[in-house]
């Protein structure tokens, strides 16, 4: 996360909550990626939305489903394989709120 484009997260935060989306905007150190994954994963997030300095480039965001991550993480060893498998996809940034709620319909199947 980039303090610079802390106008930008909040629009997209908006454009979650006016669609129905209950969504929170992480706010503390925005350089550690981990932190803030483990508090989506102790909020009992369904999906994390990633979107750095290369991303806001592209004109995506990294779309994480925390519940299919979890089911499949012991069997992932690197960051490569992580990005190549189902829990995370890259998006365009404008279909954030159509494809948040597709991977949200798709959680609620997976145990």
């Amino acid at each position: 996360m980039d303090r610079e484009r802390i106008r930008d997260y909040q629009s997209m935060v908006n454009q979650l909550r006016a669609s129905g989306i209950r969504t929170e905007l992480f706010v503390g150190n925005s350089r550690d990626l981990k932190k803030q994954l483990k508090y989506a994963d102790q909020r009992k997030s369904s999906v994390a939305v990633i979107c750095g300095s290369n991303e806001f480039e592209l004109g995506v965001v990294q779309l994480k489903d925390l519940n299919l991550g979890a089911k499949i993480s012991s069997d992932i060893k690197t960051n490569k394989e992580w990005k190549n498998q189902p829990a995370q996809i890259e998006i365009k940034r404008e279909n954030i709120v159509s494809e948040v709620k597709a991977l949200l319909d798709k959680s609620k199947f997976i145990k």
